[in-house]
Order: C-alpha cells, then sequence, then structure tokens
C-alpha cells in the first residue's frame, strides 16, 4: 500500500472533533479540554487591534477604526475570540429565580468487577440438538432473580456490548462524553446543557467522577426520580460497567447532619440472625426465610417471629460467642470518625437484636440504636424464642428516623440513610440521600439511589468529598 493510500485509510477513523454544524464535541464543551491557545497572556492577545479581525456588523454604515489603545466611542476596544466562553451570568453561575436548577451526577466504576462481552444464546449453535447454548450472564442486584429457570423460554435480549474493557478500567473521557450526550438527548423541548466535572479520587485514570450539568431534563417530560430508572441510564451503566447516582445539585447534598444505618449485611457483613442459628444447628431454615424476607417477598414482622421461635433453647451468652465472629464492614469505622468530625447524629436501626447492635454502636461511636428484643428464659440461660417490645420493621425504621430527626432539630433533607434490605425502603425513602449499600435485587431496583462497593466509606463521594478530603477528615489532630 502507498503513503497516500495509507492517509487515505487511516482518515476514515472517527474521532472526537468541533465542527461547524454542531460547534464542538461534548468533550470540548469541558473548559479542561479546550485546545491550549499559545498566547503569551498579554492585554494585545485579547484585544483586538486590526480590522482584518474584527469588522463592523452588517447593517452598520459607520466604519470601525483599529483599536489605539485607549477605549473610546470613536475607537472601541474589540475582544478577541479565544475559544472561551465566559460571561458574568451564565448557566454554570447561580440559577436566576425564574431558570432551572442544576442536577449533579456520582459515577463509579465498579473496578471489583471488571467485565467482558457476553455471550448471548441465539449467536452460538449448540453441538447437538440436547446440549444448551450458554446462558447469559446475570450479575448479582441487576434483577430480581439470577435463575435462568424463573425466566420465560424466550431468552432475554442480548445486554450492551461492554466498553470499559476496550478504553481503560475507569471513567475515560469517551465514557464522559457518551454520558454527556445522553443527558444532552434527554432535553425536551431540547436545550443543550452546559456541564462541569471533578474527578473525585485520581486525575489521571479516575474511578468515581462527579459532573454537575444544567438544565435538568423537563420535570414534565421526565422527573429526577425517573431519570435515575431511564432505560438509557440503564444501558449506559452497562456498558460502561458504572454505577449512576443522581441527586439535586443543593447545599443540603453535601451539608447532611444525620446519618442513619442499618446494621445487618450494612454496617456488618452478616445477619446476626443466620449466625445464632449456625450456632444451634437450624441455620438452613433461618437462612431460607431470611433471604426471602430481605427480598421483600415475606411480611418482615410475621417472618421474624418466625425464625426467632427457631432459635428457641440458643444459650444467652450467644451474643457473646459472636462479636468474635462479627465482621464490620470495610470502611464503616472511617466512614463513621469521618462523620462524626463533620457533626453528624449517627443512628444504627436494625432488625436484629439489641446486644449486638449496642455493641456496634459503642464500637463505632454510634448515637442512637434501635433494635428487637429477645426474652430470656426464667433462669436466664436460654433463649425463649420470642420477641418483647415493638418490631423494628419498615414502618417503624421510617418512624426512628422522623422521631431522631425532629430530636435533633434537623430536616430530613440533611438525613443520610443506608440499607440492604426489602425493609429498609421506607427508611430510604425518608432520607434527603437513601442509599441502597450492596442491596438485595429488589430494593436497588426500587431504592433512590443504589452503591455497590467493597467500602462503606465510599458513601462519602456521594456526598462531594475528594479522595484527599477524606484522608484529611481521617487525620489525626
Amino acid at each position: 500500500m502507498s503513503q497516500s493510500e495509507k492517509t487515505t485509510a487511516r482518515a476514515g477513523r472517527p474521532m472526537l472533533r468541533s465542527s461547524s454544524m454542531n460547534g464542538g464535541s461534548y468533550i470540548l464543551d469541558h473548559q479542561q479540554y479546550r485546545p491550549h491557545q499559545n498566547n503569551s497572556g498579554a492585554i494585545d492577545d485579547i484585544i483586538e487591534t486590526s480590522l482584518d479581525v474584527c469588522q463592523p456588523n452588517e447593517g452598520n454604515a459607520e466604519p470601525v477604526e483599529s483599536f489605539r489603545g485607549i477605549p473610546s466611542n470613536e475607537s472601541p476596544s474589540r475582544i478577541r475570540d479565544s475559544g472561551i466562553i465566559h460571561t458574568m451570568s451564565h448557566r454554570s453561575c447561580q440559577p436566576g429565580p425564574d431558570e432551572p436548577g442544576k442536577l449533579v451526577a456520582t459515577l463509579f466504576y465498579n473496578s471489583r468487577n471488571p467485565r467482558h462481552p457476553h455471550i448471548h444464546p441465539d449467536s452460538t449453535h449448540a453441538s447437538s440438538p440436547d446440549q444448551l447454548p450458554p446462558q447469559p450472564l446475570l450479575l448479582a442486584g441487576l434483577s430480581p432473580t439470577i435463575n435462568m429457570a424463573n425466566y420465560p423460554l424466550e431468552p432475554p435480549p442480548p445486554e450492551p456490548e461492554p466498553l470499559d474493557h476496550l478504553y481503560g478500567p475507569y471513567i475515560s473521557q469517551i465514557c464522559l462524553a457518551h454520558f454527556l450526550k445522553i443527558l444532552n438527548d434527554l432535553q425536551n423541548p431540547y436545550q443543550r446543557i452546559t456541564s462541569s466535572h471533578r474527578c473525585l479520587d485520581s486525575q489521571v485514570h479516575p474511578r468515581v467522577m462527579e459532573i454537575t450539568f444544567s438544565p435538568p431534563p423537563n420535570p414534565d417530560y421526565i422527573t429526577l426520580e425517573e431519570l435515575r430508572r431511564h432505560e438509557s441510564i440503564w444501558w449506559f451503566e452497562r456498558e460502561w460497567n458504572v454505577e449512576v447516582v443522581l441527586q439535586r445539585e443543593e447545599i443540603w447534598r453535601k451539608h447532611k447532619r444525620l446519618a442513619v444505618f442499618d446494621m445487618d449485611s450494612t454496617l456488618i457483613q452478616q445477619e446476626v440472625i443466620d449466625e445464632i442459628a449456625r450456632e444451634i444447628g437450624v441455620e438452613k431454615e433461618v437462612s431460607a426465610i431470611t433471604a426471602r424476607a430481605m427480598n421483600g417477598e415475606l411480611d418482615f414482622g410475621s417472618s421474624l417471629q418466625e425464625r426467632v421461635s427457631l432459635l428457641k433453647g440458643a444459650t444467652s451468652d450467644v451474643f457473646e460467642k459472636l462479636k468474635s465472629v462479627i465482621t464490620i464492614t470495610p470502611g464503616a469505622r472511617e466512614l463513621c470518625i469521618s462523620l462524626k468530625r463533620l457533626g453528624y447524629k449517627i443512628a444504627v436501626l436494625s432488625g436484629g437484636f439489641t446486644p449486638l447492635a449496642q455493641w456496634l454502636a459503642d464500637t463505632l461511636g454510634i448515637d442512637y440504636c434501635f433494635a428487637n428484643n429477645l426474652t430470656v428464659s426464667a433462669d436466664g440461660k436460654t433463649l425463649t424464642g420470642e420477641l418483647t417490645g415493638p418490631i423494628v420493621d419498615k414502618e417503624r425504621k421510617a418512624l426512628l428516623l422522623e422521631e431522631i430527626a425532629r430530636k435533633e432539630g434537623i430536616p430530613l433533607k440533611q438525613v443520610l440513610a443506608a440499607g440492604d434490605g426489602a425493609n429498609d425502603l421506607l427508611m430510604l425513602g425518608k432520607a434527603g440521600l437513601g442509599v441502597a449499600f450492596n442491596a438485595k435485587s429488589i430494593v436497588q431496583l426500587e431504592a433512590p439511589s443504589r452503591l455497590n462497593s467493597e467500602c462503606l466509606a465510599d458513601i462519602l463521594y456521594i456526598l462531594g468529598f475528594t479522595k484527599e478530603e477524606q484522608e484529611a477528615l481521617l487525620e489525626d489532630d
């Protein structure tokens, strides 16, 4: 192939570039990626000095003379078009009284679960009529079931082609450009969005990025709640192996004052009732009921009483034994320390049991603790398999959240809540920010936001804190 042929072949490759039709790519709309102008920075590089560069507007009969250095009516200054757009009042500034607000999207790259292209059943041929084609991969938390036997006979549609293995295991510039295009396409009536972004963990290969954009989609066309569940956002998440948390950009987003957590599978990695069941040999029966209850298939109150009845006869010192077994979720200690230093009140609202919930609260410096109470036999040696006092179910969790906020004089907009089970959904909906953390499938589908991460402290990214700020919160005085 000749050199000219090679040049012609290369010219056909797709590129992000500006044109007279679109006014620039989505990447170029971010100031960080504007082409650098090799100017000296002197005033002569900013003010026009030649009539060849700055011509009078059409229809203006008065001639325009070149600038002589002193502005006057006869010699007005003209500003050179450098490609930088900056005015004293624009959409990146504080919105006016009649202008829409801004939204913030926090993107998390799922680094613990790198993706590869899927094999769809219809894309391969079985070697024999009796051999089943390979089943598509369904990641945990993305559908109500991962058992293909529960799906209809027709296979699910092909999933989007993963792109992170092509462009890098982080939030790349092309990933950012794709997200901005999706937001731009959701404007109805059409308004071109303006946006900015911050890399919260790394400037080179960011895995957490915060994108602020305005205007938000027309609420008459699509609300924030609908945007969070929009098919385009879901498809983008699957393509780029990221999770998107959408919030309104307002003062309450970063300045919260009360944090409320579930205990089991949130602040700790186990389900306490399953651990007690293991001690007396009924783990299989109890765990099966627990799984269905946390997925919302069973009423929590009645299912809890059924599970507790199976614990009858367990020794009353079982909670002391479990303290050495319980694993505190990575990042939980750091999160609680950081929130306390920011002036937060912290509460644990658990569908588990008071002895371990109170121990955890003392360990992490938590201010409020509410959980269920098991009764003990008259001789104090065994559990009776019964409960005493009100059951901490989904309704009571939501009520307790409101009561604690009212007692502390904290608006619900300044409340953060995190949990993983169906009995946490009402609590998550009441809070200004409700996060389904490594949650059950049904909870991830219905919660205001979700985060699947190995570290609970990643919630601080959603509040807008950078990695450096989080490290500063943990420094000793």
